[in-house]
Order: C-alpha cells, then sequence, then structure tokens
C-alpha cells in the first residue's frame, strides 16, 4: 500500500506544469513532452527530434505521438505526410489508454490527415473549451488558421481563454504573442502591440512576439521604426528557426523606401535558401521578396534559378494552395514552361477529384494567381488584371497574412499600369496611400498612374512625395 507522499508523486505525475491531464504516469516523460513544445513555440531547437527522444524511452506515451503528429501538421509538405500519418498510427494503437483530451487531439489530427483542415480545428477547440490551459492545442488551432487566412480565429482562439492565462502560468508569453498577431491581423494595431511588447518583456528571445510588432509596424507604415527595432533585437530573434521570415519582414521596411542595397544584402546573406535544407517557409519568403524585387523594377540576377530548382520537386504536390503560387513565381521567373504546365495540370487534376479543406483555396484564389502570374510574366497585363480584379477581396481564401497576401493587390496595381489602364490604376494606388502613406512606392504608383492620364502636374506631386518619404 502506498504512502501518502508516493500518492501524492503518482497523482503530479498525471499532469503537466499547466495542470492538464496527461494519461502515461512518468514524470520524465511529461517533462520532456513540455521540452518539446517549448521548443516549437519559441522557434528553438528541434522539437520533434527532442520529442523521438523521448518516446524512444517511452514508446507508450500517447501524448508524445499526438504532439508529433500534430506539429507535422503545420510543415504543409508532402515530404512530411508519411511521418505525421505514421506518428497518428502510434497514437492510434494506444487510444485505449488514452483520456478524452488525447482523444480530441488524436480526432483533429485525424481530420487533418483526411484533408478536412477546419474540422481538425473544430477538434482541437473542442478540447480547449475543457482543458483552455492546453497551450499545444491553442498553438495548433492559431497556426492552422494563419494557413487557413481565418482571421477572427486567429484571435479568438486566445480571446476566448484569455481572462484564465496570466505570468504565473507557464507559457504565457506565448499566449500574448498568439493574441497580439491575432488582433494586429484584425486591424487592432495598438493593442496588439502593447501586448507583443508585454510578451517581450517577460521572454525578450520570444520571435513570433517580435513577429506581430514587425506586422503592426508593416502595416502601419512605420518603415523606419521597424527597421530600427527589427535590428536592436536582431542578436536575439536572428538566432532561432523564426529568422528567415523575420529578415524578409525587415527586407520589406527597406523596400517601402527604396533602400535596394540593403534589400539584396538581406536577402543575399539571410534569404538565399542555396546552402539550406530545403524548408518551404524559407523558400516562401524568398520568391515573394523576389518578386516585389521585380515589381519595382529592379532585377534579380540569377537568384530565380535556384529557387526555382527548389520548388520544381514540389511542382505537382497540390498540397495547399499557398505553397503553390509560390512556386508558380519560381516558374514563370526563371521561364520554366515545363513546370508550370505540370503545376498547372496537377491543380486541375486535384479540382475535378478532390473534396479537402484546400480545394477552395486553390480554385478561388490559387489557381487565378498562378495564372495571372504567367500572365504577366508574359506581358498580357489585361489578361492578368481581369484575373485579379475579381478576386482581390477574397485574398484571405488563401491563407498566410495581409502582409504576405499583398503581393496580389500590388500585382495588380503593377499589371494595371503597365497594362495602360490608369484610371483603374490611380484607384488602386489611391487606396494603397490611403492605408500607407509612408510608403514611398504607392506613391510612385500614384505619380505612374497620374501621368499615364495626362495629369503632369499631379504625377509631379506625387513623386515629390515619395521622395521625401526616401531615406538614404
Amino acid at each position: 500500500m502506498m504512502d501518502a507522499s508516493e500518492e501524492i508523486a503518482v497523482q503530479k505525475s498525471y499532469f503537466d506544469c499547466r495542470g492538464i491531464p496527461v494519461s502515461y504516469p512518468d514524470t520524465k516523460a511529461i517533462e520532456g513532452l513540455e521540452r518539446a513544445i517549448e521548443m516549437s513555440l519559441s522557434f528553438r531547437g528541434d522539437a520533434i527530434a527532442e520529442i523521438d527522444t523521448v518516446l524512444a524511452e517511452h514508446p507508450d506515451f500517447i501524448m508524445g505521438w499526438l504532439f508529433k503528429a500534430g506539429w507535422l501538421t503545420q510543415s504543409m509538405e508532402t515530404r512530411i505526410y508519411g511521418l505525421m500519418v505514421e506518428a497518428l498510427d502510434q497514437a492510434e494503437k494506444r487510444l485505449s489508454t488514452a483520456n478524452d483530451r488525447e482523444i480530441g487531439h488524436y480526432e483533429a489530427v485525424k481530420a487533418w490527415v483526411n484533408g478536412d483542415f477546419y474540422g481538425a480545428v473544430q477538434k482541437w477547440e473542442a478540447v480547449l473549451f475543457k482543458y483552455p490551459m492546453d497551450l499545444l492545442a491553442m498553438e495548433l488551432v492559431h497556426y492552422t488558421d494563419v494557413l487557413l487566412g481565418d482571421i477572427a480565429g486567429q484571435r479568438d482562439v486566445v480571446a476566448r481563454a484569455s481572462t484564465l492565462w496570466d505570468e504565473s502560468v507557464p507559457g504565457y508569453e506565448f499566449v500574448l504573442g498568439f493574441y497580439a498577431f491575432g488582433l494586429e491581423e484584425n486591424r487592432d494595431f495598438s493593442h496588439a502591440e502593447e501586448l507583443a511588447r508585454q510578451a517581450l518583456a517577460i521572454r525578450p528571445d520570444h520571435p513570433y512576439a517580435v513577429h506581430a510588432v514587425a506586422h503592426v509596424m508593416e502595416m502601419r507604415g512605420r518603415q523606419l521604426g521597424g527597421v530600427r527595432f527589427m535590428n536592436d533585437r536582431a542578436s536575439q530573434w536572428g538566432t532561432s528557426n523564426f529568422a528567415n521570415h523575420l529578415w524578409w519582414h525587415t527586407a520589406l521596411y527597406h523596400l517601402d523606401i527604396e533602400q535596394y542595397d540593403r534589400v539584396y544584402e538581406i536577402f543575399d546573406t539571410h534569404l538565399d535558401s542555396r546552402q539550406k535544407d530545403g524548408n518551404k517557409y524559407e523558400e516562401l519568403d524568398a520568391a515573394a521578396l523576389l518578386w516585389r524585387i521585380n515589381l519595382v523594377g529592379q532585377g534579380s540576377g540569377d537568384r530565380w534559378k535556384h529557387l526555382a530548382d527548389k520548388w520544381e520537386p514540389a511542382a505537382q504536390d497540390t498540397l495547399y494552395a499557398f505553397n503553390d503560387v509560390h512556386a508558380m513565381m519560381t516558374f514563370v521567373s526563371d521561364n520554366r514552361a515545363e513546370a508550370q504546365d505540370k503545376l498547372l495540370s496537377a491543380n486541375e487534376r486535384y479540382l475535378e477529384k478532390a473534396s479537402d479543406a484546400n480545394v477552395a483555396m486553390s480554385r478561388e484564389i490559387g489557381m487565378p494567381f498562378c495564372l495571372a502570374m504567367r500572365d504577366f510574366k508574359n506581358e498580357d497585363y489585361g489578361a492578368c488584371v481581369d484575373r485579379l480584379l475579381p478576386v482581390r477581396y477574397m485574398t484571405h481564401r488563401l491563407g498566410g497574412s495581409f502582409a504576405q497576401r499583398d503581393i496580389i493587390g500590388w500585382t495588380l496595381l503593377e499589371a494595371a499600369l503597365r497594362a495602360g489602364r490608369f484610371d483603374l490604376a490611380l484607384a488602386l494606388a489611391n487606396e494603397r496611400t490611403a492605408l500607407k502613406p509612408t510608403s514611398a512606392q504607392n506613391w510612385r504608383a500614384v505619380a505612374r498612374a497620374f501621368k499615364g492620364l495626362g495629369d503632369a502636374s499631379n504625377a509631379d506631386r506625387a513623386t515629390a512625395k515619395a521622395q521625401s518619404l526616401i531615406h538614404v
């Protein structure tokens, strides 16, 4: 018979550090899971390697398998799919010992594997209703909502538990980071920045909180402040697994105020993926920045070639429309007609037969943007405009953030200018200057539209405004 101290130890082993029940009664295993979760939240270390080490010693730890499967959902890469399914299968073999929280995680990943991304979110949300301190479930819902472009969901997954968290609960800084980004995407910029900076006060090397501030400054056109903020903290976030994306944000500030030398320097030093392992998130950022560089009339040298080489093996994945459009960027920019045809044909076949959550993303935004980019590269700018204009207010369905999806609106504007549709171009450029009047690029577009309309006086005014915003 156990004495009182032994009974307390057993009881404690069934809960994580936030009081969430865990069916596997081993403290070391639960602590190992917590280390892996923190690695995923802080973008440091290798969370999968960490949980693999735990599972090697504790193969019946179902929550370890569910963490692995759940975290792998966020990769959105075909090469990861087998590992995710294998981890889920291992969890399924141990369902008889699982508690209700673990069964909820299992059902969520099962829905994901079946292509029902929205159903997966609902399953994770059901876990959170009962266990609002389940930081893993909150993380997976928030990140999935970002992937799906569910703007309200990114915010509200945290809002539903906001009165329950404070600094006494481990991981509070990560909850603040999620909430800050969700608020920013819903244009509550002041509150977003406040919470992100609060998260940074708790954990100064928190990349996702840096990310939320970076988005606020991007959306509000605070380019110089953004450059200073990012540079002041680069020694901390620059060593994280999220550094590539944060350098992309830094480059956007420089691009907006025409500091092209600095944009190229950031690309070549931090975004060039020739020496990297093929992580799609890194290649997304590189392609997105190069396309923007070309939109403003700057050259790209041979940079497209190696990016297209990286994307070509994934040309027929049809796993995630957001990936497909970035692959298409590289194919059209490097004049790879065969790769373009493969991507488009694979998507056409996919749209005919599939019924998963990515179908709508591909049909409504992915394919139109892919075709529009091909039109743009072929200098059929009118066709590009005609494809993008009807979907310009639907782009959130592609996933990602406002800052990322802005590439579609920017492409539409540039195509309108090059097509000679100056009345439309002026309207689109005016929209952009209203949202971000500190952007030299936006005022350049206004000037070009006025010039095309024969209004030299207003064109000169807009050019002068653009010049006043350039900081050498």
